[in-house]
């Protein structure tokens, strides 16, 4: 589905009607101050806390909207849709709400909390497809089987009008606002706050920038924007699963190389070391694709002037995955480190390492101590040892007290 002539580009007024039915599901969620990133970048930065949103995302203002505008006969048949999370629980939420019956199909192996979650707003939920796209398609020809109306998760105007509340829900909270940075997957959030932020600075004849941020393994939309038109990519595997589109969607394309004024794309390491910033300065549980925003800005992918918001889209993460995305954040900022050593096989060498350590005051949390190893004399040991430090500037300390006390660290691959 595509714009064409006979369906305008949306106004502010559209906006503005779709809040109106949003609000009977969706709460106004909070802008909070950030002192950690306004230190980082040099120019206030707020936080937009989708992730404070019912069902953890702003899923649910898109996936209701669209519902509304359903017929009686197509409410009576049901809702169908295909995701990995976020929108299975925005539609299973606002089927409920609706009182429609809903049924998600989401990929076998999807997260326990997620499938559980969905299940408890009431939808039916069938596991299929070892990937998404097997997913997708299941679903897609189930719904053509038992006549259900398909819900997208972004390539529908009445889902870019939803979601598009949180642009208006940020003017009327930060109406001085200077830029907004969103992060895009299929679009559908990205399209809906720009074409919202470009309208009303039009407006009030003001300039309201609008930056997009893809996950560098999933970036279709740096690749589509480049060509003029969507292109399909090979998406690598990212942390950010949530904004892992391999091909834009149409209609939030052509809304986006209309509106956005650049975008860009972060690591997954960078984005854990947002997921971490979050967590330890703003006390914010946010997912990998809702952070991305942040990484954007700590990275310096992004350099605004002026007054920021950044939305962070949602905060449904996996427990395990949090867990493994905090010590993957820590070692990529340098506070968490992993080195080798080899040493003579000989008494008192495993003290002169930790003596070395202790007085560049650096925490041993983990220690390994080995004969065993295909690159090591028959002479010899390896002692790995996992290090917890402040940031980059500390561990290098650490590291020249080793060396100092004639050791000879390195960084195990």
């Amino acid at each position: 589905m595509s714009l064409q002539p006979a369906q305008p580009a949306p106004t502010l007024e559209d906006f503005e009607r779709a809040e109106i039915i949003v609000r009977a599901v969706a709460n106004v969620t909070p802008v909070l101050h950030s002192n950690a990133l306004t230190e980082i970048t040099g120019v206030e930065v707020l936080m937009k806390a989708e992730n404070l949103q019912r069902t953890g995302a702003y899923k649910l203002r898109g996936a209701y909207h669209r519902m509304t505008k359903l017929t009686p006969a197509e409410r009576k048949k049901g809702v169908i849709a295909a995701s990995a999370g976020n929108h299975a629980q925005g539609v299973a939420l606002a089927a409920k709400k609706l009182g429609i019956k809903a049924t998600i199909y989401m990929p076998i192996g999807a997260s326990l909390p997620k499938f559980e979650a969905t299940k408890h707003y009431g939808a039916d939920v069938v596991l299929e497809g070892a990937v998404f796209a097997e997913t997708l398609a299941a679903a897609q020809a189930f719904a053509l089987k038992k006549g259900l109306i398909f819900i997208p998760p972004y390539d529908h105007l009445d889902v870019v009008l939803g979601q598009g509340t949180v642009g208006l829900e940020i003017l009327e909270q930060v109406p001085d606002v200077d830029n907004v940075i969103v992060s895009i997957g299929g679009g559908g959030l990205a399209a809906g706050v720009a074409t919202v932020v470009k309208a009303y600075a039009a407006k009030h004849k003001r300039k309201i920038k609008v930056f997009g941020v893809q996950a560098e393994n999933a970036a279709s939309y740096v690749a589509s924007l480049k060509a003029r038109k969507p292109v399909r990519i090979d998406t690598k595997r990212t942390i950010a699963d949530g904004i892992a589109v391999a091909v834009p969607g149409k209609i939030p394309f052509e809304l986006i190389k209309k509106n956005i004024d650049k975008v860009v794309a972060v690591s997954d390491d960078e984005i854990a070391k947002a997921i971490v910033l979050l967590l330890e300065r703003a006390k914010m549980v946010v997912e990998p694709a809702g952070a991305a925003t942040v990484a954007a800005l700590m990275s310096g992918a992004i350099k605004p002037k002026g007054k920021t918001v950044v939305i962070l889209s949602g905060g449904n993460i996996d427990p395990l995955l949090l867990q493994k995305v905090i010590g993957h954040g820590l070692m990529a900022a340098e506070r968490y480190t992993d080195v080798s050593l080899m040493l003579p096989d000989r008494p008192g060498q495993l003290v002169k390492a930790a003596e070395a350590i202790a007085a560049a005051h650096g925490n041993v949390v983990e220690v390994l101590h080995t004969r065993n190893g295909k690159d090591l004399d028959i002479s010899e040991v390896e002692l790995r040892l996992s290090i917890e430090t402040s940031g980059h500037e500390h561990r290098e300390r650490v590291f020249e007290a080793l060396r100092a006390a004639g050791l000879n660290p390195r960084v195990p691959s």
